[in-house]
């Protein structure tokens, strides 16, 4: 199966490495420090389940030199969607499949956009996953799953061929008969988790544990789940609730990456998530007040020092 990595960061650099290890044909697109380092000595990840290194990982900067490919992984940050989308076209051809494992949901929209909708399948990640310095990405915990199926419900064959190159790289994967509920299920704790933590600038035991804060986070989830409903996701109604008792479980210290690139002064994803809350609340007549403010607040801090 012939793969190509448009971004090899946390995402694309750890369960591309997976993919390339188990001998799929994976092609990685990067830039700058992080390509010259690949190119130099391999790409290597360090994570609790096993180090990797791909050494004679095949990297390149533009994604012409990769030509067409059976299946594109696309994990750029979010703000690089559309003119990432426009730089991949070649290699999106007949039969080509496209799977983003980005945050939030507006994602996929602007790839039918830009590449078709025949082409997307819908894709939800969950890893804790960074470039620790380029070259190497540094997978923290034991968590490393890939959830995608296709927008109709089909078990078409590129979904299942997939699924079995990931099963073969021991990565843990999952087919969902219903991708936009699954993507929405993540997007209701991703935003109540970035949301809170960045805007009070504590990890997530601290949020939960303060009566206050943790009113905050559950009002962030609700409207979130309002305005899936609104949208007609089959989300339950009391599922922000079901996402607090999560929330009950993590690590006390752990946060958002959304929180990292704030203390860091890196530009911040908040537009696609607060904000994309904000937007469909505005066009669907939910009222979204608590993301709305969350995002007039880190609005300032969007672009990064």
């Amino acid at each position: 199966m012939k793969i190509a990595l448009m971004g090899a960061g946390g995402v694309g650099g750890y369960f591309g490495a997976k993919l390339a290890t188990s001998g799929c044909d994976v092609t990685f697109i990067a830039r700058g420090d992080h390509l010259a380092a690949i190119k130099a000595n391999g790409l290597k990840v360090t994570s609790p389940l096993g180090d990797m290194l791909v050494k004679d990982a095949k990297v390149i900067e533009d994604p012409r030199e990769a030509g067409p490919v059976d299946l594109v992984i696309f994990g750029v940050k979010l703000w690089d969607t559309k003119s990432a989308a426009e730089a991949i076209k070649p290699l999106v051809g007949e039969g080509t499949a496209l799977i983003s494992f980005q945050n939030g949901v507006v994602k996929d929209d602007i790839l039918k956009e830009t590449l078709g909708k025949e082409a997307v399948i819908g894709g939800v990640c969950y890893i804790a996953a960074m470039i620790a310095e380029p070259g190497i990405i540094s997978h923290t915990g034991k968590m490393q799953k890939l959830v995608f199926g296709e927008y109709d419900g089909r078990q078409s064959g590129r979904i299942q061929r997939f699924y079995e190159r990931c099963q073969q790289a021991g990565i843990d994967a999952e087919i969902s008969a219903d991708i936009s509920k699954t993507l929405w299920e993540k997007f209701v704790f991703l935003v109540g988790l970035s949301a809170t933590t960045s805007a009070i600038r504590c990890p997530i035991g601290k949020v939960r544990s303060n009566p206050h804060s943790r009113h905050l986070l559950a009002n962030v989830m609700q409207e979130v789940v309002d305005v899936g409903i609104a949208q007609g996701v089959r989300l339950s109604p009391d599922f922000a609730e079901d996402r607090l008792a999560f929330c009950d479980q993590l690590p006390e210290g752990m946060t958002s990456s959304m929180h990292h690139d704030l203390e860091r002064g890196n530009r911040l994803e908040v537009q696609w998530l607060s904000g994309d809350v904000s937007r469909r609340g505005e066009r669907l007549g939910v009222p979204t007040p608590i993301n709305t403010a969350v995002y007039d607040m880190l609005a300032i801090h969007a672009n990064g020092r």
